[in-house]
């Protein structure tokens, strides 16, 4: 039976040719549609064509030149951090020891937008832009009318969205002559990230690791010693705070809240050294919005519209990064996606916690910050196989939620990892476990659409890949994984040394 299929006229393919690889990129037109008849064989090939040349032009996308700050287009603005001794709005000096000065004018800024600098975009061309892939094949698998979309970022060198951040953070620091950076992390893609970008700017880097993933993902952490960075498991004894938690618990897992406030503590105490932060903060939000900036521009190439944005949350970064961006097209009343927020069982901030002022570290070291938050003591149970491990949300992320802009679930991890091998059987791709959230919820929303019988735009956040996770899918594969049976007295014990304000 004929197929019909809309070409574009006056467009001339760029065929290139590497090795035994083919691809077909196009110039864009304005020119006028026209109808074709393809039988049902030629109509198969030619929609190959389209689907190579979509992925063609997303490629050819031109990589943002600014940031967007998202706090401009807000009608409320976000709480004030407060100052952890005398809880009065933080200053941009008490923020000195720990940051660059062009970090805190970031992290204060009320611009919408603010320039990449020459020097970051040149590291950026690295890998950006990253494409924006249609997932036919979880369609197919699912039955689904919906239109699966994903923003794969995992072709950085890292292998994440991290080094968005990263390449910004330590461009900074070089800047103004800061030769050593501290930081913590939880899965290790944001240890691998900053050693990555301290190796091109010529920084030292030293990273306090989660002792739960230090020991579930070696490969993590040669990662970062490749790039030349030294690395602690948290807790550590190479600081008060880690040697007060293993006085404690000596078989302590570790929290990022935990690893957070050594790294803060060696910063505070080197006048050469400074903090890097992966996440949560309003200047690392900042510079993951190219995401969504370049995803803005790839959905017009394609011609779709998001009625559904979903990315997974830890402390917001990848989720904001793609988000944000739309969320201003929302406020201008261009488009009107429903944005999902998906975290994890295990960990669940954003609907299992409470909006309130909290630390953003275990030992009280940080700024309070008003964002949801299950209790800077609280540590996450180990069994939980992906990142995503944080106590609180990002302040901004929580601010967004609070002005009924997005909604959030959690999903337990079984579920998550059945989403991912059924994305990766189809889409060829091993997800990251954090992504997994994002999959999951994905899923659900295909299968629903499924019910329904309605074809929604559904875009989603796939912020890297597992290739040095498998020990977590190997679990999952031998039936070994279990669901966390979250028990409420636990946030509720974590959540009473919570700071009691009265402003």
């Amino acid at each position: 039976m004929a197929q019909s299929l809309f070409l574009t006229t006056n467009i001339r393919p760029n065929i290139h040719i590497k090795g035994e690889e083919q691809w077909f990129g196009c110039f864009a037109s304005k020119a006028k549609p026209i109808h074709l008849k393809l039988s049902s064989s030629r109509g198969a090939r030619a929609r190959a064509r389209a689907r190579a040349a979509l992925n063609a032009d997303s490629k050819a996308i031109e990589i943002p030149h600014q940031w967007y700050n998202l706090i401009a287009d807000l009608p409320v603005k976000p709480p004030p951090y407060l100052h952890p001794k005398t809880f009065e709005p933080v200053k941009p000096e008490d923020l000195s020891p720990l940051f660059p000065d062009e970090l805190i004018k970031q992290e204060a800024s009320t611009d919408r937008f603010i320039d990449i600098p020459e020097e970051v975009l040149d590291v950026y061309r690295l890998w950006r832009p990253t494409p924006l892939i249609r997932a036919k094949r979880l369609e197919k698998l699912l039955d689904t009318p919906a239109r699966i979309y994903y923003k794969y970022e995992g072709v950085s060198p890292a292998g994440s969205h991290k080094p968005n951040t990263a390449v910004p953070q330590v461009w900074y620091n070089a800047q103004q002559g800061v030769k050593n950076v501290v930081t913590e992390t939880g899965a290790g893609q944001w240890g691998c990230s900053l050693a990555f970008a301290c190796s091109l700017f010529g920084l030292n880097c030293e990273v306090w690791q989660v002792r739960a993933s230090y020991d579930q993902k070696p490969y993590r952490k040669l990662m970062m010693q490749t790039w030349g960075a030294k690395v602690h498991p948290s807790p550590s004894n190479v600081t008060e705070a880690g040697r007060r938690i293993l006085q404690m618990d000596p078989s302590s897992p570790g929290s990022l809240g935990i690893a957070i406030s050594e790294a803060v503590e060696v910063a505070a105490t080197n006048a050469d050294t400074k903090y890097c932060l992966g996440s949560v903060l309003n200047h690392v939000l900042l510079h993951q919005t190219v995401i969504g900036e370049e995803c803005i521009r790839q959905m017009e190439a394609a011609g779709e519209t998001p009625d559904v944005i979903i990315g997974c949350t830890g402390g917001g970064s990848n989720f904001a990064g793609l988000s944000f961006p739309f969320i201003r097209e929302k406020l201008n009343g261009k488009i009107n996606p429903v944005l999902i927020a998906v975290e994890p069982a295990a960990c669940p901030s954003l609907t299992k916690g409470v909006y309130a002022y909290d630390f953003g570290d275990t030992a009280g070291m940080t700024p309070l910050m008003k964002m949801h938050t299950l209790g800077h003591d609280f540590i996450p149970d180990p069994i939980h196989a992906g990142g995503l491990r944080y106590h609180g949300m990002a302040p901004l992320i929580s601010h967004v939620y609070e002005l009924g802009f997005m909604e959030a679930l959690a999903i337990p991890q079984i579920e998550c990892f059945r989403g991912a091998i059924q994305f990766a059987r189809s889409e060829g791709l091993i997800p990251a476990p954090e992504p997994t959230h994002a999959i999951a919820a994905t899923i659900r929303e295909a299968l629903h659409c499924r019910e329904t019988g309605e074809s929604k735009v559904i875009l989603m956040a796939m912020c890297g890949h597992g290739h040095f996770d498998l020990p977590s899918y190997e679990k999952y594969l031998q039936g070994n994984m279990v669901d966390l049976s979250f028990a409420e007295e636990n946030i509720q014990a974590s959540l009473a040394n919570i700071p009691q304000l009265v402003l």
